[in-house]
């Protein structure tokens, strides 16, 4: 990678820089500024509130159910697309970025649509007594919906490249299925499975559109934090609503700070795999 020696390249860089700036950072800090501007005696109070709390726990919720359900979707069928050949196999790689192609307020009007009260199978659901719209399961519904796409499309990708030698040659020696996942294929795809986990973890917890459709917006019932924060806005509680927006920023600075891990962990396995010294092919006669 060459150093910039002219004065457009310079200037090129200095523009990027300064809408990075006015793009990203400084809106992020005018959050915090904000979050802090009535003392940290008045952030604390209102981190301590019901409302705020029990956003917090759904926010929790969803994104602790969408992870690991997204997880086991996402190695499954990166597995049966990349190791079998069945036909349907290149619609079923295309049906898993319908959420990537779908708004999430259409999603959510869809998952109304089908599980509201108002439909078949919601009246039917709604008389035996299960509630999914305007509820905690029609949030995580919707959630693992929108997040479905990450961990696999990390994985097909990897998988794909990587091969299935290693998997056959486990099985010819006599290795079952699970060991074979265990002990070769885990440790191949772990890092990109950890930078999918991290991707869909950041979706799951800033998640609106859908969420918004389907939770009905009830204080201390479907709130989750983005949805607070436009409810404590439009009630003019704006250092209430700017303490819930900095919780969500620094969900994602963490979020950015363990998915730059991730990347500086595979950089590392990948150039430790480069310096490997290659074996010396065997000579006529040797």
């Amino acid at each position: 990678m060459n150093k910039p020696q002219r004065w457009s390249q310079w200037l090129l860089i200095a523009l990027g820089l300064l809408t990075a700036v006015l793009m990203l950072i400084v809106p992020l800090a005018l959050i915090f500024v904000q979050a802090l501007s009535g003392g940290w005696r008045l952030l604390v109070e209102n981190l301590g509130q019901g409302y705020m709390l029990h956003a917090i726990g759904l926010t929790l919720l969803a994104t602790g159910v969408a992870v690991p359900v997204n997880v086991l979707f996402g190695i499954l069928l990166a597995r049966a697309v990349t190791r079998y050949e069945f036909r349907g196999r290149k619609l079923l790689m295309t049906l898993v970025d319908i959420p990537y192609a779908t708004s999430p307020v259409v999603a959510g009007l869809c998952y109304l649509v089908v599980y509201g009260v108002e439909s078949t199978l919601g009246r039917w659901l709604s008389g035996h007594g299960v509630q999914l719209m305007f509820a905690w399961p029609g949030i995580v519904m919707v959630t693992v919906f929108v997040t479905a796409p990450y961990v696999a499309r990390i994985l097909i990708p990897l998988m794909q490249a990587q091969g299935a030698d290693e998997e056959y040659a486990a099985m010819t020696l006599g290795a079952n299925g699970w060991q074979i996942f265990r002990r070769v294929t885990l440790p191949n795809i772990k890092w990109a499975l950890l930078y999918g986990v991290v991707l869909t973890n950041a979706r799951a917890v800033g998640e609106f559109g859908a969420v918004s459709v389907v939770s009905g917006t009830i204080m201390n019932q479907t709130l989750t934090l983005p949805l607070l924060v436009e409810q404590l806005n439009n009630d003019y509680k704006t250092a209430a609503a700017f303490t819930a927006a900095a919780l969500l920023a620094c969900m994602a600075l963490l979020t950015l700070v363990l998915k730059t891990i991730m990347e500086w962990r595979q950089r590392q396995r990948i150039d430790a795999t480069a310096d490997l010294p290659m074996e010396r092919p065997l000579q006529p006669g040797e």
